[in-house]
């Protein structure tokens, strides 16, 4: 009788003890089945690359109708728009990628700017401004429906992009010459 007895209390601990084994199994596996959210969202309510964009856009349509002054005044007007971005929403690993890029926005247009009369020159740092501008809107995304357009002649034939804002292929890079040499790659 004293084995029986035994026997029982010692099924009882070995199923309260699986049992707890079980829940803590669940518990772990619930936990790890979280997905793991990696991507760095940024509210668009807080910090916007509108008016960034808005230049670059002037600055481009004055580049297609091959007005290097416009193109200048475009550049300058970028230059100041990047010194009054507010950046104190961003957290700090957007802030440098923010920096990063505008920096180098910023050194395209202001030779942009000081150049007026070259527009030559101008269309050079229009290469890199539009790869940096199309950096900015994968990063920090935009509302606006834009395009991103290709010319295959751009930068010494070895190809350029640029950003428009309309479907139609009105090419930066060589203006009234070639107004719609390029094609449009794909929507932003």
């Amino acid at each position: 009788m004293k084995n029986i007895i035994l026997s029982a209390v010692i099924m009882v601990f070995v199923l309260v003890s699986c049992n707890q084994k079980n829940k803590q199994e669940e518990t772990v596996n619930s936990a790890t089945n979280e997905p793991e959210t990696t991507t760095v969202k940024v509210n668009s309510n807080s910090f916007s690359i509108k008016e960034i964009v808005t230049n670059y856009l002037s600055l481009k349509n004055a580049l297609t109708k091959d007005d290097s002054n416009g193109t200048a005044d475009a550049g300058k007007a970028m230059v100041e728009t990047l010194g009054k971005i507010d950046m104190k929403k961003l957290s700090g690993e957007q802030m440098k990628t923010y920096m990063d890029i505008a920096d180098d926005v910023k050194e395209h247009a202001e030779h942009i700017g000081d150049n007026a009369g070259n527009i030559a020159h101008q269309r050079e740092h229009f290469v890199l401004m539009s790869k940096d501008i199309n950096d900015l809107i994968k990063t920090f995304g935009t509302e606006q429906k834009l395009y991103q357009d290709f010319c295959p002649m751009a930068d010494e034939g070895k190809g350029a992009i640029w950003i428009s804002e309309v479907k139609d292929i009105k090419n930066p890079y060589f203006g009234s010459e070639m107004l719609t040499c390029g094609s449009v790659r794909k929507e932003l």
